[in-house]
């Protein structure tokens, strides 16, 4: 019987023989406290909407802080001892949302988690990561020193100049497809620069991916996540994107005085036999930029997930002279993005790949998107699927 009586209460009892049970006074270690201060909050939260936290990438940040630590909180022993007696909602018990932690991988997380990121000696060894943490911690992507800054400065320094200029503004980050090598974002107050993008793979929850070069004004660079940079834009809220300059004509049909030829677009059709790219074969079409002869660029093409791992055959190609062929090839693939194929092939090794550089889009519409590219009116129109045609850009 708890002892919530007054002294003479308590004597009363002694009397009648009632033994009376001492509240026994519990010392919690700093961590112990922290654990369940965190599963407090996840309590209210509960109480509060009626519902577990989610982790839904658009809900609140604090939600999805709650729900990937509850489901932190039912992997450690330690915890579910610790909490069980407290649990009178049975959140413990309850089935756990689908993770998808792997958007939430800042060492802030691991900290709000209760968990001792500062490493700790051997002999006081106090947790052992799960393999979700471990993953996430490989997706924080720790800055170092940029070596070859000064081949990157000039170009951030242009970019301003071009800020100053009107020739780009800043306009909120909205989509991750935004995400393309030669494409200028600010977050955190500091310009940064995608240098260059690998394989785009999925994530174990099915959503794409690429690790990537980001070179940062401050002469820092990161080997982050596209993911990393995309959840970076999202929560500052003065997270922008750069837009590109405005354009004039790119390259003419043939080379003035002193040009050298820099560059040629190539338009290919697959040989898969993919079910969709069969049933559409005249107009799935892969648009990129090469500075080598488009025979060398395909060869091999069977091997490589970027051509589908088939042969594929060259229906159009268009040469191009003093351009910077980073900037053309992610102008033309954000005119097309709205019919940009949604494909899922296995490379050699039966990993999932998701190609970039293929699109459901007429041949004829490719040529017309060129030659507004020469003349420099691309900017006015935008691609609709629907009519498969450019359109006029809405005023």
């Amino acid at each position: 019987m708890p002892s919530d009586f007054t002294d003479d209460d308590d004597a009363l009892l002694a009397e009648l023989g009632v033994e009376i049970e001492q509240k026994k006074q519990v010392k919690r270690t700093p961590r112990e406290e922290r654990i369940i201060a965190g599963f407090e909050d996840i309590q209210k939260f509960v109480a509060d909407h009626e519902r577990l936290p989610g982790h839904s990438p658009d809900g609140d940040i604090f939600e999805r802080l709650y729900a990937v630590r509850l489901d932190r909180l039912r992997e450690l022993s330690e915890a579910r001892d610790l909490l069980e007696p407290l649990d009178h909602q049975g959140l413990l018990s309850a089935p756990p949302a689908i993770d998808q932690s792997d958007d939430l991988d800042d060492d802030a997380l691991l900290a709000e988690l209760g968990v001792d990121i500062a490493p700790s000696p051997i002999t006081e060894l106090k947790h052992v990561r799960s393999a979700a943490e471990k993953k996430a911690a490989e997706n924080v992507a720790n800055r170092e020193i940029c070596k070859d800054f000064d081949e990157f400065q000039p170009l951030f320094e242009k970019v301003q100049r071009e800020l100053d200029s009107g020739q780009r503004e800043t306009r909120p980050f909205e989509l991750k497809a935004e995400i393309e090598p030669g494409r200028f974002f600010i977050v955190h107050g500091q310009k940064a620069y995608v240098a260059e993008m690998g394989e785009v793979t999925l994530t174990d929850q099915g959503r794409t991916d690429a690790r990537l070069r980001v070179v940062f004004d401050n002469g820092t660079e990161s080997k982050m996540l596209m993911r990393s940079l995309q959840r970076a834009l999202n929560s500052d809220e003065a997270g922008r994107r750069i837009t590109e300059p405005l354009a004039g004509p790119l390259f003419s049909d043939a080379p003035e005085e002193g040009d050298d030829t820099t560059g040629v677009i190539y338009v290919l059709r697959s040989r898969s036999d993919n079910p969709t790219v069969t049933a559409n074969r005249d107009l799935v079409h892969k648009i990129g930029v090469t500075t080598m002869s488009v025979e060398k660029r395909i060869a091999g093409a069977h091997l490589q997930p970027t051509f589908l791992m088939a042969p594929v055959d060259i229906v159009a190609t268009y040469e191009l002279y003093n351009i910077n062929q980073t900037r053309l090839e992610n102008l033309i693939h954000r005119i097309f993005d709205s019919a940009r194929l949604d494909i899922q092939i296995e490379d050699r090794f039966g990993r999932p790949v998701v190609p970039r550089e293929w699109f459901l889009v007429p041949l004829f519409a490719i040529d017309e998107a060129v030659q507004k590219i020469k003349d420099g009116t691309i900017t006015q129109f935008v691609y609709d699927p629907q009519q498969a045609k450019l359109v006029l850009r809405p005023s």
